[in-house]
């Protein structure tokens, strides 16, 4: 069995819904590391069906969640990939450490290496978002310098002309312009707007501030079928 093959099996058993790998050699935070392993676990669907008044209580309990999860996934991969003779560094929360909005100069967004990897691209919304699942997931991503199958770069959007998204998002945030990978995030998304809208929501629905709120998730038709889905 092939190490890439090896790797996505490795991921797949322990909880990951897709995963794939990219060249990011062109702007890897960590040189020597040009290879990106990303991977995603998805919302289940209950907690998205309940969001018609994003967020709810359940929806923040499973983020945690799903970045806990992530986050120890991301440890295993470093270690499996260090195992077999190569550096690895996991991109995990913990490490991190990013508020709301923001990227440091050692991080690679875990989207953009999801474009790369060709496992779907960037919402209006500015969440990555896939055919099948919509935006009902969280990800994660390792750095690496291991030799990998690379998926082909998916580089604008398929979202087409739908706006539901955008007129879904009470805080103005979407401005409903398509992504392309030239595009820079608040060429098409602004994440101040996101922000307040979602610290003022989070605090009528949750009884506390927080930068959580959902409602574009919800909103695509894409997360919609996956919702739907029996």
């Amino acid at each position: 069995m092939s190490l890439s093959l090896k790797l996505k099996k490795f991921l797949l058993d322990n909880g990951a819904t897709e995963a794939g790998f990219a060249d990011i050699t062109n702007f890897t935070p960590k040189p020597g590391l040009n290879t990106g392993v990303v991977f995603y676990i998805t919302y289940p669907k209950e907690i998205i069906r309940n969001m018609q008044n994003a967020p709810t209580k359940e929806y923040l309990k499973e983020l945690i969640s799903l970045n806990s999860r992530l986050d120890a996934l991301g440890m295993k991969c470093e270690e499996l990939l260090m195992d077999e003779g190569y550096d690895a560094y996991a991109q995990t929360k913990k490490r991190l450490g990013t508020d709301f909005g923001e990227f440091n100069s050692f991080e690679l967004p875990h989207k953009t290496i999801a474009t790369r990897a060709g496992l779907g691209w960037i919402g209006k919304s500015a969440l990555f978002t896939t055919k099948y699942y919509g935006s009902a997931l969280r990800m994660s991503s390792v750095l690496t310098d291991a030799p990998l199958e690379l998926g082909k770069p998916i580089l604008k959007s398929r979202c087409g002309k739908c706006m539901d998204c955008r007129d879904a998002c009470p805080g103005g945030a979407i401005s409903g312009i398509e992504w392309n990978y030239k595009l820079k995030r608040n060429d098409f998304y602004d994440d101040k707007k996101c922000e307040k809208y979602a610290l003022q929501v989070s605090e009528e629905n949750l009884g506390k501030a927080d930068t959580v709120c959902g409602k574009c998730i919800y909103a695509c038709p894409h997360t919609q079928k996956y919702i739907k889905k029996l």
